[in-house]
C-alpha cells in the first residue's frame, strides 16, 4: 500500500494543493488505483487529466455535496476546481475490470518532513541489483521475496532463485529489523527512488501476528508500506564461497559484448559459455568451437568453468564497471563481487578431464593416418565370419 504525502491546505472536507505537486506524486506512484477522500480513480488517467488542466497552478479538490442521486447513479464524486475549470470525478472513474488491484492513498498535510537515514539513489541501485535474481516459481514463495535485514550498522538486501544468490549491504545505523517482501510488489520502486530527494527505511510491527513486521520506505512525496511474508529465509551466508584458486578482474562492458557475440552464433535459446582464465586474459568460448572472444584481465591463478550464457549476461549487467570474478574449480559456485555487492552463480556441471581425453584422442587419430583399404577388407571378413 502506498501513501502519497501531498503538502497543501485543508479546505473543509477537501484540500488545496499545487497541481505540479500532485502530478509529480502520481508520476512516482506505482499503484494503478488512487484513493482520494474515499473516491477511487485510475491513476494513469487521473495523471493525464491533471496535466491537461489549465488556468491555474493551484487545484482545489472537495466532495461534491450538490449532486443528486440521479446525477451520480448513487456514487459519490469529487469536485475539482482549477482556475476557471470545474470538473466532477466519480467513484471508480477510469477503473476497468482489468485494472490491477493496487492502491495508493492521498494524504494532505501542511508539511511533510522526512529525516533521511539512507541514500535514495543507493537504495534504488541496490534494489535493481537483487530483483532480477528472485525466483519466478510460485511453488517457492520465500525465494520470490527480497530479504531486507537491518543489523549491526548495515541494511542488507538478499535474493536467490536456487541457481543464483545476490547480496548487497548499505550503511544503515538506525535500528534493526527484518522483512520478506515479494519482488512483484517492489517493481517500479527503484525508479521512483531515483527521483526522490530523501529516503528513510524503517521496520514496524504489522499487527497481524506477534512477530509480524512491516517494511516502510518514506520519501518526501510517497510512503511505501509492505507486510512481510511469513516464513524463514535460507541461511544464505553458508552458500557464499570463501575459498578460491583463481581470480580475474575485468571490464563488464567488454565482457557483455563478448557474451552477445557468442549468443548470436548459438544454435538454441540456451547458450553455455566456457570461461578460461590465466596469463592475464579471460577467454569466453562456445563449447561447440563455433567462436570465442578474448578479454584483457588481471588474473591470479588459472581456471576453467562453464556458465549458462543468460545467467552470465545478467550477472555482468548487475555488477557493472570493473568486477572481480572468483572460482575454486569447474563444479563449485563462482562469485562475482563489486563494491559490497556479491553474486553467486552455479556452474553448468561438466567433466573437463573427459573432454580433454576426448580432445587428445581426436588429435591422436588425426596424427596417425589410417589404411582405409585394409580396414574395409578386415570389416568384410568379420561380417562373413559372423554370418556363417
Amino acid at each position: 500500500m502506498e501513501q502519497l504525502n501531498i503538502v497543501g491546505k485543508r479546505s473543509g472536507e477537501g484540500f488545496v494543493a499545487h497541481k505540479a505537486m500532485l502530478v509529480v506524486a502520481l508520476l512516482r506512484a506505482i499503484a494503478d488505483r488512487v484513493i482520494i477522500m474515499d473516491i477511487t480513480l485510475g491513476r494513469s488517467e487521473l495523471l493525464g487529466y491533471l496535466r491537461a488542466l489549465g488556468g491555474s497552478n493551484i487545484v482545489k479538490v472537495i466532495p461534491d455535496a450538490s449532486a443528486s442521486g440521479s446525477q451520480t447513479n448513487g456514487h459519490k464524486r469529487l469536485k475539482v476546481i482549477c482556475g476557471s475549470n470545474t470538473s466532477y470525478l466519480g467513484d471508480l472513474d477510469w477503473i476497468g475490470e482489468k485494472t490491477p488491484l493496487t492502491l495508493c492513498d492521498v494524504r494532505v498535510s501542511p508539511n511533510n518532513s522526512v529525516k533521511p537515514n539512507i541514500g535514495a539513489s543507493e537504495l534504488a541501485d541496490a534494489l535493481n541489483r537483487v530483483l532480477p535474481f528472485t525466483a519466478k516459481d510460485d511453488a517457492r514463495p520465500i525465494l520470490q521475496c527480497v530479504n531486507f535485514i537491518a543489523k549491526e550498522g548495515k541494511l542488507t538486501l538478499v535474493s536467490a532463485d536456487g541457481f543464483r544468490l545476490a547480496t548487497i549491504s548499505l550503511d544503515f545505523d538506525d535500528g534493526e529489523g527484518q522483512a520478506l517482501i515479494n519482488a512483484g510488489e517492489l517493481r517500479g520502486v527503484a525508479n521512483a527512488l531515483r527521483r526522490a530527494k530523501r529516503a528513510r527505511v524503517s521496520f514496524e510491527p504489522s499487527g497481524e501476528s506477534l512477530d509480524g513486521m512491516k517494511l516502510v520506505i518514506d520519501t518526501e512525496l510517497i510512503r511505501y508500506k509492505w507486510v512481510s511474508v511469513q516464513g524463514d529465509y535460507p541461511d544464505y551466508g553458508k552458500l557464499i564461497p570463501t575459498e578460491f584458486n583463481c581470480l580475474a578482474s575485468f571490464d563488464t562492458v567488454e565482457a557483455i559484448k563478448a557474451v552477445n557475440s557468442l549468443k548470436a552464433i548459438a544454435d538454441a535459446k540456451a547458450y553455455p559459455i566456457d570461461l578460461t582464465i590465466g596469463d592475464g586474459k579471460m577467454v569466453m568460448a562456445n563449447p561447440d568451437d563455433k567462436g570465442q572472444a578474448e578479454l584483457v584481465a588481471d588474473t591470479d591463478g588459472e581456471g576453467k568453468i562453464r556458465l549458462e550464457g543468460q545467467y552470465l549476461a545478467q550477472a555482468l549487467k548487475a555488477c557493472g564497471g570493473m568486477v572481480e570474478f572468483k572460482l575454486a574449480n569447474s563444479y563449485s559456485p563462482t562469485l562475482f563481487s563489486v563494491n559490497g555487492y556479491q553474486l553467486v552463480v552455479m556452474p553448468m556441471l561438466i567433466d573437463y578431464s573427459k573432454e580433454q581425453e576426448r580432445a587428445d584422442s581426436e588429435a591422436k587419430a588425426k596424427a596417425e593416418p589410417v589404411a582405409e583399404p585394409v580396414a574395409e577388407k578386415t570389416t568384410k571378413r568379420s561380417r562373413k565370419a559372423v554370418t556363417t
